[in-house]
């Protein structure tokens, strides 16, 4: 698994989660900022993109072992009191560490993202992606990232998102994880789903939503989060104009919220030092 590591070892954790089909180069205008602003700042890429291994074969690609790679990498990296920023499949993959390890998060952003149990209707443009992913011969990836958005990709950018993906071999986490999204309730990772919520609705640490007003996939699920979460209550929520990859069109706003978070945070509630080990 390749990461993004930033900033210094030691100071808060800044856990920033990737979705489908981007990586880790949709932070790259927020890394530095967050890291400058004192915090350490790890992205990791998720088995299958960006620059970690692509293993060849949609069987290797599960919600769990999705789950399981990240929760390594964290452990791995012995990370303690972390502020996790999920995105899309960020937010599916992170919102499940959570609720199984608690204690291992201090604050969460969910962007654009959620945590289905299968009881929303999904918008069609979700299905016609799922579609796409699963039997398209061709899956563009910078053209996928730019019809998520509001504005254009330039040349260098669109360069940039192909480059992890030379050819569809390469292209087997993009394929399974549309289709792993649980879409009904008796969807077994619906019933996984349902039990992590258990605990999310006992989470009282601070919780924020940050949606964009142009994602009709996730359009209304920073309202579901803040009507479960008690930890949103009296956080300043956000929804910023812009399409699903917000990171793409918002990078100084969305950092500027993820900064006054952290600080909000640590002026309430002082952490230790992780001493975390140089790798």
């Amino acid at each position: 698994m390749h990461y993004v590591d930033e900033g210094q070892v030691g100071s808060r954790p800044v856990l920033l989660l990737h979705g489908v089909p981007s990586w880790s180069y949709l932070y790259r205008h927020m890394i530095n900022k967050i890291a400058v602003a004192g915090y350490h700042v790890i992205v990791p890429d998720l088995i299958g993109f960006g620059k970690s291994d692509k293993p060849k074969g949609t069987k290797y690609h599960t919600y769990q072992s999705h789950i399981d790679w990240i929760k390594f990498c964290l452990d791995y990296l012995h990370l303690k009191d972390i502020i996790l920023f999920g995105h899309d499949w960020g937010s599916l993959i992170g919102l499940r560490i959570a609720a199984d390890d608690p204690a291992m998060f201090a604050g969460i952003i969910i962007s654009n993202g959620m945590l289905p149990i299968g009881e929303q209707k999904m918008h069609y443009s979700f299905n016609i992606w799922k579609f796409i992913s699963h039997y398209s011969p061709f899956l563009p990836v910078d053209l996928v990232i730019e019809s998520g958005m509001t504005c254009r990709l330039g040349k260098e950018e669109k360069r940039a998102y192909r480059a992890p993906f030379p050819s569809l071999k390469y292209k087997d986490g993009i394929r399974a994880l549309p289709g792993l999204v649980p879409v009904s309730p008796d969807d077994p990772e619906s019933i996984a789903n349902r039990k992590a919520w258990e605990e999310l609705k006992k989470w009282r640490k601070p919780f924020l939503t940050i949606f964009s007003d142009n994602d009709p996939v996730t359009r209304g699920g920073d309202r579901y989060l803040q009507s479960k979460i008690p930890g949103c209550a009296g956080q300043d929520h956000k929804i910023l104009p812009g399409g699903h990859f917000i990171q793409e069109e918002r990078s100084d706003e969305l950092t500027g919220i993820i900064i006054r978070f952290i600080e909000m945070i640590d002026s309430k509630l002082p952490c230790q030092p992780n001493h975390a080990d140089e790798l």
